[in-house]
């Protein structure tokens, strides 16, 4: 089935603001959902890195810590990634 343009002019009642945020809305939905979750995981991976990290620093566990500041580490730089690559997506449209 082809893919319909959506007509340029909002319906009646309507401003065109909120029409054009209604249509990328429907381009993209749940964006801001996507770049909450991002944030809040990589906040969540930051914290666990510093938690490990002390323990690194404090010379305690380092067989268990190493490995799971790694991951945290990976877990941040992933949503980084994830969040910048949303932004560019958004920008090019």
């Amino acid at each position: 089935m082809p893919r319909q343009t959506p007509r340029q002019t909002p319906p009646s009642g309507m401003s065109q603001e909120r029409y054009d945020r209604l249509l990328a809305e429907a381009e993209a939905p749940y964006k801001g959902l996507r770049k909450f979750i991002y944030a809040a995981f990589g906040a969540s991976g930051a914290i666990g890195g510093f938690v490990f990290f002390a323990k690194i620093l404090a010379g305690r566990d380092l067989a268990d810590s190493l490995p799971n500041f790694a991951l945290q580490m990976g877990v941040v730089a992933l949503m980084v990634f994830l969040f910048r690559w949303e932004d560019r997506q958004e920008k090019s449209e």
